[in-house]
C-alpha cells in the first residue's frame, strides 16, 4: 500500500505543477497512466508480502538445517569416538591374541621336545607295553598294568620300578611339568583282593602306589602330583578280548606343562 499511494502522490503532485489546462484526452491519458501505476503498484505491494513470506520461510529452513547439523555433527563426534575405542579396544585384543599364540606355540614346541625325551628314555620299555603320544597339547605315558604290578596286586614291581626310574630321570629336569597319575582297570569284577572293593577301588590304590614311588623314592616334587582312579569307566578298547581288557588295565601318567604365564594372560 505504501507504494501506491506514493505513487499516487507523485502522480497529482505532476498534475498540479502543470499550470496548462489539459484537454479531455490528455486528461484521459493521465487517469489511464495513473490507473496502470496503481496496478502496478498494487502488483508490487503483493510480490513485496510474497517475498517477505518466502524469507521468513528460508529463515525457518535455515533455522531447522542447522539443528539437524548440529545433531548430525554431535553423533558424528560421538560415533568417531566410539570408532577410535572400538579400534584401540580390538588392537589390544589382537596384541593379547598374539601373545597367547605365541605361548601355546611354545608349549607344543616344549611338549614335542619332552615325548622325544620321554620315547628315548624309556626306549627298552615300550616292547613291554608302554606308550608315549600327544593328546591335546599334552604328553601321556602309558603302561600297561603287566609293566607294573603283580595280577592283582597294587605293589610295584621291578621292573616297573626301573621304568618309573627312568621317567623320573627325565621329569626330575623338567620342573615345569605336573604329572596326573591316572588309573584304568577293565570291566571284570575284581575277585579276592581282600579290602579292595570293586574296580574303582583297585585304580585309585594303583595310581596312589605309583604316585608314591615317584615322590617318595624318585623324589618328584608332590606339588607337581596328582593321583586319580578312572575304574573300568575310560577304556580304550570295548571288545570283550583278552587283548582289549589288557590294554584298558592300565596307568597313564599325563604330563601338562604348567600355564600359569598363560592364565596371568587371560585374567588381564
Amino acid at each position: 500500500m505504501k507504494i501506491k499511494y506514493f505513487l499516487f502522490a507523485v502522480i497529482l503532485i505532476s498534475a498540479l505543477q502543470s499550470c496548462v489546462v489539459m484537454s479531455p484526452k490528455k486528461h484521459k491519458a493521465l487517469l489511464a497512466e495513473r490507473d496502470s501505476l496503481l496496478t502496478r503498484a498494487t502488483t508490487l505491494d503483493e510480490e513485496v508480502a510474497k517475498l517477505k513470506d518466502d524469507t521468513a520461510s528460508l529463515n525457518r529452513q535455515l533455522r531447522s538445517l542447522n539443528t539437524n547439523y548440529k545433531s548430525l555433527n554431535n553423533n558424528y563426534n560421538a560415533s568417531s569416538n566410539k570408532v577410535s575405542q572400538l579400534s584401540a579396544d580390538l588392537q589390544k585384543r589382537e596384541a593379547r591374541l598374539k601373545e597367547v599364540e605365541e605361548i601355546l606355540r611354545k608349549r607344543d614346541e616344549a611338549t614335542s621336545a619332552l615325548k622325544d625325551k620321554l620315547q628315548k628314555a624309556l626306549l627298552g620299555f615300550q616292547q613291554s607295553g608302554l606308550s608315549v603320544d600327544i593328546r591335546n597339547g599334552k604328553v601321556y605315558v602309558s603302561l600297561t598294568d603287566k609293566l607294573l604290578f603283580p595280577s592283582g596286586s597294587i605293589v610295584i614291581d621291578e621292573k616297573g620300578k626301573q621304568a618309573l626310574n627312568q621317567l623320573a630321570a627325565v621329569l626330575n629336569k623338567e620342573a615345569d611339568i605336573n604329572l596326573s597319575v591316572e588309573g584304568h582297570t577293565d570291566n571284570k569284577k575284581v575277585k579276592n583282593l581282600g579290602q579292595i572293593k570293586d574296580n574303582w577301588d583297585l585304580s585309585v590304590l594303583r595310581a596312589t602306589s605309583v604316585s608314591r614311588y615317584l615322590t617318595e623314592v624318585e623324589k618328584i616334587a608332590p606339588e607337581r602330583v596328582t593321583a586319580t582312579g578312572k575304574g573300568e569307566f575310560q577304556p580304550i578298547d570295548t571288545a570283550d578280548t583278552p587283548e582289549a581288557l589288557s590294554k584298558n588295565r592300565r596307568i597313564e601318567i599325563v604330563l601338562t606343562p604348567k600355564l600359569d604365564e598363560l592364565y596371568n594372560l587371560i585374567k588381564q
